[in-house]
């Protein structure tokens, strides 16, 4: 698995060197070579999906190994799946700076984009109008990047502090941008965790280790139908 850090960005890129042993017969060994070549380059390519959101995302106060982003690898790894994934969670993000940060991000080839964005923006209170339109833009961007990419959208919810309306108005965001841009949707990515203190940490909004297990059950719960087994097509 992989991670992105702030005024830092590892992409990998795959590249296939193989080689065999010199022989008096090139012409033989050039022919019988070619087919393993392309073998290896298709075994050692991956799929990419990509987990772009806040400290939920980033795994604020835990190892990166405990985060929801790194079970999901671990999981795919175990079932034969042939994916990496990248964590390009940031803590403290918005959906304005997430807007502002995904050209960036998207300068790698992206097979599936969970979008986990917009609890900050919802804490703060920022004007529900104001979030709708920057998750649509960045639904829009990596379209434009990749039409082909999968899109799933996390649905967040947030305390009744700002008043019923906002937190209604904030919790159907998701919703909503799932029908829009016809993408699969979370319904609400701390299902079975949110307002647990034996699941949360002493800030009450991050998940433990053991909370991030059941964050990676409901993220798996939609992200496997997105999924491509190795060597079958969709």
């Amino acid at each position: 698995m992989r991670t992105l850090r702030p005024y830092f960005c590892i992409f990998f890129v795959f590249l296939l060197l193989s080689c065999g042993k010199t022989t008096d017969k090139k012409a033989e060994q050039t022919s019988a070579e070619s087919p393993e070549t392309e073998t290896r380059a298709e075994v050692e390519e991956k799929n990419v999906i990509l987990f772009f959101g806040n400290s939920l995302t980033a795994g604020m106060g835990l190892e990166l190994s405990e985060a929801f982003p790194a079970r999901i690898q671990h999981r795919l790894d175990s079932l034969g799946y042939d994916y990496e994934v990248v964590n390009a969670g940031l803590s403290g993000e918005t959906t304005a700076s997430g807007k502002n940060r995904i050209d960036w991000v998207l300068n790698q080839d992206v097979d599936v984009f969970v979008l986990e964005l917009g609890a900050n923006d919802g804490l703060r209170g920022i004007p529900i109008e104001e979030t709708r339109e920057n998750l649509q833009d960045i639904i829009n961007t990596v379209r434009a990047k990749n039409p082909e990419t999968k899109i799933i959208l996390a649905g967040m919810q947030i305390p009744p502090n700002m008043g019923e309306s906002y937190t209604t108005d904030f919790r159907n965001i998701f919703p909503d941008l799932a029908e829009k841009n016809n993408v699969d949707l979370i319904p609400f990515l701390l299902e079975g965790v949110a307002g647990d203190p034996e699941l949360n940490q002493q800030d009450g909004i991050h998940p433990t280790a053991e909370g991030y297990k059941i964050v990676a059950d409901n993220v798996w719960d939609v992200l496997k139908d997105n999924l491509v087994k190795k060597g079958v097509k969709p």
